[in-house]
């Protein structure tokens, strides 16, 4: 399969070498440039290409970038793409962290709704909810006791059914959450989030999250990534 990267921070980088090292045709892009790229793409077989590029490269698009950056994407960037290539988006918005507030975000447009508004194009929500480190180690053959299950929301059923074999090619249960009017089960803080929970575990946890509690939710883990990010600064 051809997919598309759009960032190569922690998160796209990961799901760049993992994708590579199943065989797809990887391109990846960031917002420096393909030549910012070249040693990392050499070291995972990846193809270090323009933002332009990634978006019509593949047949899956992932937009690895900050809530922000969606904004600053060029307007026609998906202009010429196919409707049949989905496109995953795996942010989070941390309007106190990183991406400052968005207005609409904060008047109770789910995350994900959000970003296919700006870019204009249906999204699937995968891979927001689990840590980077989880993501490039934990993955695991199915039947493996324990696997961690990833939720997987989205309206376009062909692109959602690609990635949902898409988490299971990268060692995950998959586990399908519904339309993206559920997205907001895992997102930032909700019982569901970076949790490592298998299947079972991870659907008790979804049905378990309150809407009315979305921006407690993102509140209460912004508060404590900056108490984790303070205590790592004391101890150095």
């Amino acid at each position: 399969m051809k997919i598309g990267i759009l960032g190569a921070g922690s998160m796209g980088g990961i799901l760049a070498r993992h994708f590579s090292r199943l065989g797809h045709q990887v391109s990846i892009a960031n917002s420096r440039g393909p030549g910012s790229l070249t040693a990392l793409a050499a070291e995972i077989g990846a193809t270090p290409v323009s933002v332009l590029d990634a978006a019509s490269a593949g047949e899956i698009v992932i937009l690895a970038i900050p809530t922000k950056a969606v904004a600053d994407l060029p307007r026609d960037l998906f202009a010429n793409v196919p409707g049949s290539v989905g496109v995953i988006d795996i942010g989070n918005y941390h309007p106190e962290l990183r991406d400052g507030r968005i207005d609409a975000i904060d008047r109770g447009m789910l995350d994900s709704q959000w970003v296919a508004q700006q870019i204009g194009r249906p999204v699937i929500k995968a891979f927001n909810n689990i840590f980077a480190r989880s993501l490039l180690e934990r993955g695991v053959p199915r039947g493996t006791p324990g696997r961690i299950a990833l939720p997987v929301t989205g309206d376009a059923s062909d692109a959602k059914a690609v990635v949902l074999r898409l988490v299971e090619d990268l060692g995950f249960d998959p586990v399908d959450g519904g339309d993206l009017d559920q997205s907001w089960r895992q997102q930032t803080g909700t019982p569901a989030y970076c949790r490592d929970f298998d299947a079972a575990a991870l659907r008790r946890a979804l049905a378990e999250a309150d809407r009315s509690r979305i921006a407690e939710y993102r509140a209460e883990q912004e508060a404590r990534i900056r108490r984790s990010m303070a205590a790592q600064t004391s101890e150095r």
